[in-house]
This record gives structure tokens, C-alpha cells and sequence, in this order.
């Protein structure tokens, strides 16, 4: 009687991924894949978050620059017109009503205390303008000192 000859020996009936083994694995990977889209989720959505502020910085950088280039004697006049640090400047401000809305601040400021009262806005110093550029309803803004 001849033998029976094994085709594959290297194959032992034992080999192999067992029905619980390939359960645990799947189960594992179900675990672990939540939070890895919640990581990649918060990263597509800081990068929008991060353009938007990124472009805000540059319209806010560019309308500080135009109002500084401006003569300072003129710069004055506005921040005399506009009586103080929180009025709005509409000479150099958007309009009213665009999206993103660049609201400029200008008053005179007091850099020396001089009246020791520690309130930057009076007792002023000849010569001397606080500007603010801020979009509308954000905490997004620059602000500055220019000299004569």
C-alpha cells in the first residue's frame, strides 16, 4: 500500500488565523481609527482657521501701513476729529456693511505719564498717535505708535 504523500508540508492543520484572532484584530482597528480621523479632522479644520487668520493679518498689515504712510499732521487732525481711543476713524476704515469690516483707531498718546495717572490716552504728548487697525467683531488687530 503505497503512502499517502503530504502536497504541502509545510502546512500544518493548526496554521493560520483562528475566527477570534481576525475579531480581535478588526475590534483593535476600529478602536484605534476613531481617534486617528478625529486627529486628522482637527488638522483639516485648524488649517482653515489658520488661512483665515493668516489673510486677516495681511489686510490688517496692509491698512496699517496706508494709514502710517499718511501725513502725520493729517493723522493728528483725524485723531483730534475722533475725541478719543475708542472712536472709530471712518475716513480710513472700510465702510460700513463689508465683509471682514478694517476699523481704524486713532488717538494722541501719552508716552512719557507724565501726570502719573497711568492712562495712555491723557496728558498727552505733542507729537505722538496711537493707531489701531482691527476687523470688525474679532480679537484679530495691530496697533502702533508714530511720531512726528
Amino acid at each position: 500500500m503505497k503512502a499517502k504523500i503530504n502536497q504541502f508540508p509545510y502546512l500544518r492543520p493548526t496554521d493560520g488565523f483562528s475566527y477570534v484572532e481576525v475579531l480581535v484584530a478588526v475590534i483593535l482597528i476600529a478602536l484605534t481609527l476613531v481617534p486617528a480621523i478625529n486627529a486628522v479632522f482637527g488638522g483639516v479644520q485648524g488649517g482653515g482657521i489658520h488661512t483665515q487668520r493668516t489673510q486677516n493679518h495681511y489686510r490688517i498689515t496692509g491698512l496699517l501701513e496706508e494709514v502710517l504712510a499718511r501725513p502725520f499732521d493729517e493723522l493728528q487732525a483725524e485723531a483730534d476729529a475722533a475725541g478719543g481711543p475708542g472712536a472709530i476713524v471712518a475716513a480710513y476704515s472700510d465702510a460700513a456693511g463689508t465683509a471682514q469690516r478694517r476699523l481704524v483707531y486713532l488717538a494722541r498718546y501719552d508716552g512719557d505719564n507724565a501726570d502719573a495717572d497711568d492712562d495712555y490716552f491723557t496728558g498727552v504728548d505733542d507729537g505722538l498717535l496711537w493707531v489701531r487697525v482691527q476687523i470688525e467683531n474679532t480679537l484679530d488687530g495691530m496697533e502702533t505708535l508714530t511720531k512726528r
